[in-house]
């Protein structure tokens, strides 16, 4: 039986992930996804002023899309686990011009010997074609229909290969943010909600259908980046 320290850990964890990766109700959805779309441009800007983030800011425009997760909670005693939204945009190969954003959960389970909670805020890259087609599924592995490893941070880093590349900005007793095996998956009700009508993130992201006045900072910040200009 576990003890009553254990089980009241466990309920917090529980609490954690509920709160991360439940659906928003219909009638805040649409708040909730504007919220995150201005928490994800605040999140990108931390990251291209981290002097850590050389490479990030070096080869951001390599990259065919950008997942952005503001705040990706983890917490655990024994079982773990992790779970927060982001939004998405993709890379016109052609014009290099980005698209809206599309809404998706990332979370995942964990089992051993682990203690704390840790709130990170999370950039995964995707570098190939096998990434990118991965984030128009409804939900895709990292690390098993995708490769993921973590991206170069700090002075004199080496460059990685994978499909998708993770960068993690954390505070908290967890040693690495590793992502391998976590499940990311699109948040329909936000996408729906947030451009006033039923639609795929194919949609969004290839046909460039839909868009929204409200995503223009974030769009347009990354492609200031991506271009060298402030």
């Amino acid at each position: 039986m576990l003890g009553k320290q254990v089980r009241c850990i466990l309920a917090a964890v529980a609490t954690i992930m509920f709160a991360c990766l439940t659906p928003a109700n219909a009638e805040d959805a649409a708040a909730t996804a504007q919220k995150l779309v201005k928490e994800a441009e605040e999140t990108f800007k931390t990251f291209t002023a981290d002097p850590n983030m050389t490479w990030f800011r070096d080869h951001v425009q390599n990259a065919k899309g950008i997942l952005i997760v503001p705040s990706l909670a983890k917490a655990g005693f024994v079982f773990g686990g992790s779970g927060g939204s982001g939004v998405y945009l993709q890379q016109d190969p052609k014009t290099k011009a980005w698209s809206s954003p599309a809404f998706y959960t990332l979370g995942s389970v964990s089992w051993g010997l682990q203690a704390g909670v840790e709130v990170a805020e999370v950039v995964l890259m995707a570098m190939t074609e096998k990434g990118a087609n991965a984030m128009l599924s409804t939900e895709f592995k990292a690390g098993a229909d995708a490769s993921i490893a973590a991206g170069p941070v700090g002075a004199g880093a080496q460059a990685a290969t994978a499909d998708i590349l993770q960068f993690s900005r954390s505070k908290g007793v967890f040693g690495g943010l590793t992502l391998e095996g976590s499940v990311i998956a699109v948040r329909d009700e936000l996408n729906n909600a947030y451009y006033g009508k039923s639609v795929q993130p194919v949609d969004i992201l290839v046909k460039r259908s839909v868009s929204s006045a409200d995503a223009s900072p974030l769009i347009r910040t990354i492609s200031q980046q991506v271009a060298g200009t402030d």
